[in-house]
């Protein structure tokens, strides 16, 4: 079977979705980096729909960690296929968006050139939270960050996401070109300002006067939401069927997508919102709402999950006590956190609940747990912080703070290795081999860890106390047995 590419595209069958423009008449608008499944699922679509009639605003992805992406996608002119599916079945389409794809670390001058070039006028990111290089308690730029030290050693040879943005608007204040508006499509809380804080301070670092320059660049907030699976050989094979040639890494996806943006992009912007995006003046509350509801959810589930030896998100909504859980979690504990009027919470929930079942969509518990140090401040301690605040109950909250406890021990309810995949996993294995099977211990080791908890969380006793408790409760009895209690009441 021959490979996906401009050549083949003719051989794709009927009522396959392909580009309705001529690529070899489309020109870059935007950088994005982290060119990874979610960026080829959401944004990259939103611009395939809108090519033809802005035909400026392409895309050209960067890789900063591995070329896996690029030598999927260079064989194939950088087209790739987007299989969409639910209960009735797979729908695939090939989209051509990305020109190209290049990787960091064999061309960064390459990419830094074109970043520094007028023609990019929006540079967009999804490198996941760690990828930025700061405190997620805080929200600061962690200055001690090796990548950070690098690339303040090293300011013209990057390789962090901050580092490259700044090189890339110094060479552009050099040359007296208007900065890119940067724009991060990244689970971070106010992730406009969060990115605008980090990056600004990098450049302070590097030059005061840059620091000043780069204080005045566009950094739009945005909500993300697409539930995008993990890849598998089982995928491709469905794919290369139903497109009649192989595609080194389709993307599988779900029906439902979800772009909020605030509009601020002083250099110009493709119309998005012609393909389905929001424009609003303010995303915070739509942010706040998908990362305390979806996100703190989707979390929740993944390590109670896991745990209890569910391997997709589907699985865990088959069982009854974890759909009362996470219903409860977004009704009682979520939602009177969220002011959002002329939204409808409720049908909001309703839908991510249909969205969670659905059985087509193989989205692995594993997937969703990595990097759990980096994500729990935004999806489920900001929620506890104010029910704290308020005097009120977090207790499906807390069985979640607490099942992440468990699982980064490393170690599965039936003494199986758990493959944890978090920048602190050798820090929080080390807590939990010296606590054994002390839970208190393991609840004291790992909730002083401050750059996930703060130091407020760590000391506040009902915080202590419900996070604790349910800890022991998951060591004593298991998952499914404290789930089930914890409905029941």
């Amino acid at each position: 079977m021959p490979r996906l590419s401009v050549a083949t595209l003719a051989k794709v069958p009927a009522g396959v979705r392909l580009p309705d423009y001529d690529r070899s008449a489309v020109m870059p608008g935007i950088v994005h980096l982290g060119i990874g499944a979610f960026h080829r699922a959401h944004m990259a679509v939103y611009v395939d729909d809108l090519l033809k009639d802005n035909p400026d605003w392409a895309i050209v992805g960067a890789s900063l960690r591995r070329p896996d992406t690029k030598e999927a996608l260079e064989p194939q002119d950088g087209l790739y296929t987007i299989a969409v599916r639910d209960a009735s079945g797979t729908r695939p389409r090939v989209i051509g968006s990305i020109l190209k794809v290049l990787d960091a670390n064999t061309q960064r001058e390459e990419l830094l050139t074109l970043m520094a070039s007028p023609q990019i006028r929006i540079v967009s990111l999804t490198v996941t939270e760690k990828g930025y290089c700061h405190d997620p308690a805080t929200g600061e730029l962690d200055q001690n960050h090796p990548d950070i030290a690098h690339d303040l050693a090293n300011p013209t040879a990057p390789r962090s996401a901050p580092g490259m943005l700044v090189e890339a608007l110094a060479r552009r204040k050099a040359a007296g070109v208007e900065p890119f508006a940067v724009m991060s499509c990244d689970n971070l809380p106010s992730n406009g300002a969060t990115v605008k804080r980090i990056v600004t301070r990098f450049a302070a670092l590097r030059d005061a006067a840059l620091g000043t320059f780069v204080a005045d660049v566009a950094f739009p907030g945005t909500m993300v939401d697409r539930i995008v699976p993990s890849t598998t050989d089982a995928d491709r094979e469905t794919v290369a069927t139903l497109i009649g040639a192989q595609d080194a890494w389709p993307i599988m996806t779900e029906p439902f997508t979800q772009w909020v943006i605030e509009d601020h992009f002083p250099q110009g912007r493709p119309p998005f919102e012609k393909a389905g995006a929001q424009m609003v003046a303010d995303v915070e509350p739509f942010e706040r709402m998908k990362l305390r509801m979806l996100n703190g959810s989707h979390s929740t589930m993944a390590y109670l999950g896991y745990l209890a030896g569910y391997e997709y998100i589907s699985d865990v909504m088959g069982d009854a006590d974890f759909v009362k859980l996470i219903h409860g979690l977004m009704t009682e504990e979520a939602m009177p956190t969220l002011d959002m009027p002329g939204v409808d919470l409720g049908a909001y929930r309703d839908e991510l609940l249909e969205r969670f079942r659905n059985p087509a969509l193989k989205h692995r518990t594993w997937q969703i747990a990595m990097d759990g140090s980096q994500k729990l401040p935004q999806r489920l301690l900001g929620t506890i912080r104010e029910r704290l605040k308020a005097g009120q109950p977090f207790e499906r909250l807390g069985l979640g703070v607490a099942a992440w406890m468990r699982y980064v021990t490393g170690i599965d309810e039936k003494g199986e290795n758990i493959d944890v995949r978090d920048p602190l996993a050798m820090r929080m294995m080390a807590i939990a081999a010296e606590a054994g099977d002390d839970a208190e211990a393991l609840y004291v080791g790992l909730s002083g860890l401050t750059e996930v908890f703060g130091t407020d969380l760590a000391d506040n006793q009902a915080f202590g106390e419900t996070v604790a408790t349910h800890l022991d409760d998951l060591f004593e009895m298991g998952v499914k047995e404290t789930v089930a209690e914890l409905v029941a009441r």
